[in-house]
């Protein structure tokens, strides 16, 4: 082998440093979405969604619904929450739920204490192989969040293959070692449309540590369990000095962004 042969070889191994094994994508339903993330939303990783209001913080619930959903319907989703969020931001309907193509059965809900409780339980839950999607909750900005619990966080996600959401409200963005980080808040109805009831997001994907980022208009399909796009108007799309198609990727080094 000689040294440009090496350095190429070097250079792969450092694209793909700290990032979670293949494993097919978990398509959300969005085509612009999909197309931008590689096909869907990668398993096995952190992913991050940063919301102002619990009617966006919607959003990561769906996420994590998708994700439990795609691995194995057999699976639970467990949700993990502080009782601060819980009293705050109030409980969950289980009909609720139903009408959000969502079976209560399958979800396993977990209070803690506190945020350090909360990181806790999800790196326990995260050592099983019998969970679907983790869904974890953590307000404003705990000193027990920081870059090594995001590290662990990615790291035990990677090894079990569950995929984790976690619902950052009222916070601020902070260095972590997550897959991809979305800033959601809800979009109104259009009045002409039939299905003016169903969730309707204005997501933005702001950082992705595989390819392209963009800005959607997502509207959740209790039917069909997944995301679609409107009929009506347009959103911004992916910037065009970042890859978008589902086959490129950019190297990332080993600083969090």
């Amino acid at each position: 082998m000689n040294n440009m042969e090496k350095i190429a070889e070097l250079r792969h191994s450092l694209a793909h440093y700290g990032l979670p094994p293949e494993r097919p994508a978990l398509a959300l339903g969005e085509p612009r979405a999909d197309a931008v993330l590689g096909g869907g939303l990668r398993p096995g990783a952190l992913h991050e969604v940063f919301t102002q209001g619990w009617s966006a913080g919607g959003f990561a619930v769906l996420l994590a619904l998708l994700a439990a959903q795609g691995q194995n319907k057999t699976k639970p989703l467990f949700w993990v929450r502080p009782d601060y969020e819980a009293l705050e931001y109030g409980g969950l309907s289980p009909v609720g739920l139903l009408e959000l193509g969502g079976d209560p059965r399958g979800l396993v809900m977990v209070r803690t204490r506190n945020a350090a409780d909360a990181l806790a339980a999800a790196n326990d839950i995260l050592t099983s192989s019998h969970v679907g999607a983790l869904l974890l909750e953590v307000e404003g900005a705990p000193k027990c969040l920081d870059l090594v619990a995001s590290r662990r966080l990615s790291f035990a996600a990677g090894i079990s293959g569950v995929t984790v959401v976690m619902l950052r409200q009222g916070a601020s963005q902070a260095p972590s070692s997550a897959l991809t980080r979305w800033q959601v808040c809800s979009a109104p109805s259009p009045e002409d449309d039939d299905d003016w009831g169903n969730p309707l997001f204005d997501a933005q994907l702001i950082r992705h540590r595989l390819g392209g980022l963009g800005r959607f208009l997502m509207q959740w399909n209790p039917q069909h369990g997944c995301f679609d796009a409107p009929h009506h108007g347009a959103m911004a799309a992916a910037p065009f000095h970042r890859p978008a198609a589902p086959g490129q990727r950019r190297a990332w080094d080993s600083r969090a962004v």
